[in-house]
């Protein structure tokens, strides 16, 4: 792919103040954000739901510039939201996490259940994983989520 990028794309982003606070959000919908001291009560699932939502707009913001077409945007988009792009972004990312970390990976895998129509199991498996590590790092730790997120390199895969 060769996708125009710009600097201010990442800076758009990729600074904590920039997402949005989930305490806040948790709030605003009569959810007390404290219940969501450990892991423990957040299942994978739920994760991995909100990891997909957080990661999309990351993905959407970052190559919101410079201005095109809805339809090329669109396109750009879905090529990174793709599972398959996902799992290859954790494979990547996987010498960079912590113990705690691949934990959390490992949960989000055995998580994954369902048989995907398109793709095999494994690759779905990988996605799954990768969407509840960044829901749970966008809960519990967001310093992270954006380290983790900056060592990406989008500019890179463009």
């Amino acid at each position: 792919m060769n996708l125009p990028h710009s600097d201010l794309n990442q800076s758009l982003f990729l600074s904590n103040d920039s997402l949005p606070n989930p305490g806040v959000m948790l709030e605003s919908v009569g959810l007390d954000p404290s219940k969501i001291s450990s892991i423990g009560q957040v299942s994978p699932a739920f994760l991995a739901y909100l990891g997909d939502a957080v990661y999309e707009l990351y993905i959407r913001t970052y190559y919101l510039l410079p201005p095109r077409r809805l339809v090329d945007y669109h396109n750009q988009v879905v090529s990174f939201v793709r599972a398959e792009t996902q799992a290859a972004l954790l494979e990547y990312l996987k010498p960079y996490l912590t113990d705690a970390e691949r934990e959390i990976v490992r949960r989000g895998r055995n998580a994954a259940t369902g048989k995907p129509r398109r793709l095999s199991p494994e690759i779905y498996q990988q996605a799954t994983s990768l969407e509840t590590l960044i829901g749970y790092l966008y809960l519990h730790n967001q310093g992270r989520l954006t380290q983790l997120l900056e060592k990406l390199n989008l500019s890179q895969l463009t």
